[in-house]
């Protein structure tokens, strides 16, 4: 008996999240160890180009990219979609064992609260119209709608990346992120683009002679290289822990959006379905939150943590001591202060 198409599906998607978590790993630890050699990527080096295992991990997530490309074949997107959260597990459990990267029981549950709000989204997330043609995809990106979104994209990357990154970008994640997520939307709509000219021309309607498919393929990269140049700015300078369901989150999110607006995807959609992507984005929220508590606390208390002369080591070392030690450090404490030389 044959293996179905939907298990053909499902056992790429598991293999993509397994391939896309594991090239987080492999890009971190070829991001330290070419930080130790040049400027790092949060300080814009690209010493990291020169880094083996940095390349590891490109190939790595490319290999997870064209399997769940391929799983879109034979599964329907609501099975093979939601499964890119397993990613999330596969890095976070790495970065533990691996990176030694700690992830306390809040961050754990803010991983979960993310994984099941986008996995919501996704299930109530209304069928995708499939374009006949490129040029029906550039009349759709050429609506109101969409030039808006795009338009408002490019102006708050813009802004983050002239204005916030130079200030806030070495202390708060969502820069880096917010830039890579906002121009991956981008990304997948030039990418789907690319796709359906690919494979119109492979069943006879040549869309290589159209302006628009080389158009969409110069947004594709430039998109990609700005996705990929921040992204390793952001593992870099965080901890991948928290980098990588954020980013999943808020990429998922903006994709969704994007996808929504250009090809009016929640046209004819219920209301039950609305109401539920709302709860699955505010449980997204939720989770992010969470997770940005969770690597606050962990930051507090490695600052708090009490160092040898505090007054808890002070009392508890006079405690053990002699009766004369407090004596002894006062006498030694007053005679170094006679030694010392008197200021001019």
């Amino acid at each position: 008996m044959g293996v179905s198409d939907n298990t053909t599906g499902l056992a790429l998607a598991v293999a993509s999240s397994a391939f896309i978590g594991a090239s987080f790993i492999l890009k971190k630890i070829g991001l330290i160890r070419a930080g130790k050699c040049g400027v790092r990527a949060g300080g814009g080096g690209y010493t990291y180009l020169f880094e083996p295992l940095w390349w590891a991990g490109m190939i790595t997530m490319m290999l997870g990219e064209i399997a769940n490309f391929v799983a879109y074949a034979f599964a329907p997107a609501v099975l093979v979609t939601p499964l890119g959260a397993l990613s999330i597990i596969v890095s976070s459990l790495l970065a533990h064992f691996v990176l030694k990267e700690r992830l306390d029981k809040l961050g754990v549950l803010g991983c979960v609260s993310c994984i099941v709000g986008s996995v919501v989204v996704v299930i109530h997330a209304p069928q995708e119209h499939m374009p006949d043609s490129v040029e029906e995809i550039w009349n759709l990106a050429t609506q109101p709608g969409f030039l808006t979104y795009a338009a408002a994209t490019l102006l708050i990357v813009a802004a983050l990346v002239l204005f916030f990154e130079p200030r806030y970008g070495q202390t708060n994640i969502l820069i880096y992120l917010g830039i890579c997520s906002s121009m991956g939307s981008l990304t997948v709509v030039s990418i789907k683009a690319i796709g359906v000219a690919i494979k119109l021309t492979l069943d006879g309607m040549n869309q290589i002679a159209y302006p628009h498919t080389w158009l969409f393929v110069i947004i594709a990269i430039v998109c990609v290289v700005s996705q990929i140049n921040y992204l390793n700015k952001a593992l870099d300078t965080f901890d991948l822990a928290v980098v990588s369901p954020i980013y999943y989150v808020m990429f998922t999110t903006l994709t969704i959006v994007a996808s929504g607006i250009m090809f009016k995807d929640w046209a004819g959609q219920s209301l039950s379905s609305i109401a539920s992507e709302f709860c699955g984005l505010i449980t997204i929220l939720t989770g992010t939150i969470m997770l940005h508590a969770a690597k606050e606390e962990e930051t507090c208390s490695s600052a708090a943590l009490p160092w040898p002369l505090d007054r808890g080591s002070i009392s508890w070392y006079i405690s053990l001591g002699s009766d004369n030690l407090l004596k002894n450090v006062n006498e030694d404490y007053f005679a170094a202060l006679q030694s010392s030389p008197a200021p001019v």
